[in-house]
């Protein structure tokens, strides 16, 4: 219902398809996204995995504060409402960062809060010229509970990764990419082939190999 998936050579394309809601992240849609990852990782027939926004406004604006009100309107706990959400998003993204394929995240637009929590779970980070990265989740009074206190810190250091999530402030791409936070920018509408080009380059290597390297960076990064 909220993903897309095509295969291409060895390589699982996952768009995020729900661009009316900037393909924010419900936990309907986690779910999906859970199951598919886990279809693939079994199948031999797929070496590695891109994850995109369906669209060209996000590639995923963050977790759907919509839906969460919806719930608590409808007379569930905000307490268990929320619960179920970090849960959902934890169990995916440390899916994702454990994978013994190759995972990279092809930014198209904006990649927020929860966004940008699922595209650092990822191996690697290619993103558009017009992209923009921010953890606003202080601006509603909440913190990153996807990960983001964690991850960002390993990307871009302890001090900066304070600045921007006590601050909220979004950077461009360009500013991503000198600190570390992703791989490489390119020109609008090129993201995914050059994910693409990437995991193609990444896939002729030895599969057995891929996985215990990504195996021994985990661990030794924990």
């Amino acid at each position: 219902k909220n993903i897309l998936v095509e295969i291409e050579e060895e390589i699982a394309i996952l768009k995020i398809n729900r661009p009316k809601a900037l393909n924010a992240l419900n936990v309907e849609t986690l779910k999906e996204i859970q199951s598919a990852l886990k279809e693939l990782a079994s199948r031999d027939d797929i070496r590695g995995l891109i994850l995109t926004g369906e669209g060209a406004k996000a590639f995923v604006a963050g977790a759907d504060i919509n839906e969460i009100k919806a719930q608590i309107d409808l007379g569930r706990a905000g307490k268990e409402v929320k619960r179920d959400l970090i849960v959902a998003g934890q169990e995916l993204f440390t899916r994702i960062e454990q994978s013994t394929k190759p995972v990279i995240a092809a930014i198209n637009a904006i990649c927020l809060g929860g966004g940008l929590e699922l595209a650092m779970a990822c191996h690697m980070r290619i993103a558009s010229d017009t992209a923009r990265f921010g953890q606003p989740e202080v601006n509603l009074g909440l913190l990153p509970a996807w990960g983001g206190t964690a991850r960002l810190p390993r990307l871009v250091g302890r001090g900066k990764a304070i600045e921007l999530i006590l601050t909220g402030d979004m950077i461009t791409a360009q500013e991503a990419a000198r600190l570390g936070l992703v791989n490489k920018v390119v020109p609008s509408g090129q993201v995914v082939k050059a994910a693409q080009d990437l995991a193609r380059k990444i896939i002729s290597k030895s599969a057995m190999a891929i996985a215990a390297i990504l195996k021994a960076i985990n661990h030794g990064m924990e």
